[in-house]
Formats: structure tokens, sequence, C-alpha cells
């Protein structure tokens, strides 16, 4: 019998994903080139060197690849982890952007009203804000930052999908390789009975060794889910018309474009 070496590290705001947070990002979206080419569509009409901002930027690979197209990049997050590791990726990269540890309420702080061409809020962050008043304020700080004109670009898990699936546990089918290194990821879905109660996220990534010993980061999440035409109805009301959705109840995941009114 092979003996497993089983160590778990359970810190909030991703304190200990933000290390193994590659093995969360699909292999099509792994370099910076690779992820901001998703959003090609959205970005074209932007001048080269309009000023960007990514909230909940995680570890970088977004706000690195806007500013190799020459852009004006200020990337933020509220977990100084992640902040951290986006610094370390634009320095790979010799990237020129601004790193921010900021919370959506703590934007304005930082930045006038105004200030940016384009806001992003991807890789599914927004449920991590506390019920309808905390994501309703979380909204109203990424809408003060932009132009007149100017574009907020989000992505969401369906969360009425999610609900529908009950709590769970979702394993992976195949091991994830990063950097010379196995991993098996891991989700335990902890869902509440009504909408508006928090809901649970446990996210484990497990390196397996190559003498076969097992190595887990976890994270236990607090999540508050949403349903799609409560975001819309949000949106509008932080001043923010919804221009484009993916929204289809039965894909897992869409992404929303509301333009600065």
């Amino acid at each position: 019998m092979v003996d497993e070496l089983m160590e778990v590290v359970s810190v909030a705001d991703y304190g200990a994903l933000a290390e193994v947070y590659e093995w969360l990002i699909s292999d099509a979206r792994l370099t910076p080139a690779e992820f901001v080419a998703t959003f090609d569509d959205v970005i074209e009409p932007l001048p080269t060197a309009a000023a960007v901002l990514d909230c909940a930027c995680g570890t970088g690979q977004l706000a690195v690849g806007l500013a190799g197209l020459g852009m004006q990049v200020v990337a933020t997050d509220a977990s100084e982890a992640m902040v951290r590791r986006t610094g370390e990726l634009a320095r790979e990269f010799g990237a020129s952007l601004r790193t921010v540890r900021a919370a959506w309420d703590e934007l304005p702080g930082h930045f006038d009203d105004a200030s940016f061409d384009m806001v992003f809020c991807v890789g599914n962050s927004l449920h991590h804000a506390e019920g309808a008043s905390g994501r309703l304020a979380a909204l109203k700080s990424m809408s003060r930052l932009l132009r007149r004109g100017g574009q907020l670009v989000l992505t969401s898990r369906t969360w009425e999908l999610v609900r529908a699936g009950g709590s769970r546990l979702d394993i992976r089918d195949r091991l994830v390789h990063r950097n010379g290194r196995d991993a098996v990821v891991i989700y335990r879905w902890e869902i509440a009975p009504r909408w508006e109660q928090e809901h649970h996220i446990e996210i484990a990534v497990a390196e397996v060794g190559k003498d076969r010993s097992v190595l887990v980061h976890s994270e236990r999440l607090s999540s508050w889910p949403y349903r799609y035409d409560e975001l819309a109805s949000e949106l509008q009301s932080v001043g923010l018309g919804v221009e484009r959705s993916t929204f289809n109840p039965e894909v897992e995941g869409y992404l929303v474009v509301a333009t600065r009114e």
C-alpha cells in the first residue's frame, strides 16, 4: 500500500488557492495572450491606450494580456495574495500595469469617478459580494469609475443551474497538468435552501507528486448567488444598460457587457 501525504491549507480570501490558481484556469486561457484573446470582440473598439480596470483580477492573466496590447491597465483584487501574483506575472512578461489591493466597495477611494473606458469583473467573482446589498454596492462602485459610454464586462456562473443541482461533490474527471505538476480539482457545493442565504463552495486542488504523495490546497468560500434577471435589474439601477448578454439558462456560464449611460 502506498502512503499518501495529506496537507490541507485553509485560509480565507484565496490565500491558499492563489498559489495554485492556475489549476482552476482552462487550458485555452492559461497565458495572458490566450486569456485576453477570448475578449477580442469586446475590446476591439477600444483605442490602443485605453484606460482599463481589471477588478477581481485573480492571478493577472487578463490584466497582463491587456497591458500587452498597449492599454493603461490597473489590476485590483480584495486578496493580497492575488495582487502579489498579478505583479509577479506582469514582471515575468515585462508588462507595465498598476496593482492595488482593494475590494469593490473600496474602489472609489482609490480612483476618481469616470477614470476608465472599460472595467472588467470576470472569473465568476461577483457572487462573493455579500448579498443583494453588497452586490449592488459593488456594481455601483464599478459604474462610478466608468466614463460615459464606457463598458462593464462581467462573466458569471449560471446560478439557476448551480442551485438546481443541489449540494454535491464535483470531482473533475482528469488530472490537470500545470508547471510540471499534476492535480485533481474538486468542488464541494453547499447550497442553502433559499436564494438570499449564504452559500458555500469549497475548492480543493490536490497535487499528485511523482512519489504518489498528495498535497491538498483547500478553501471554503462564501457565496451569495443571484438570478440573471436580478443582475440585469441591478445593472440598470446603477446606470448601466445591458448591451450584450450570452445568458442561456441551460449553459453553465455567461457574459454581460453593460454601457454607462
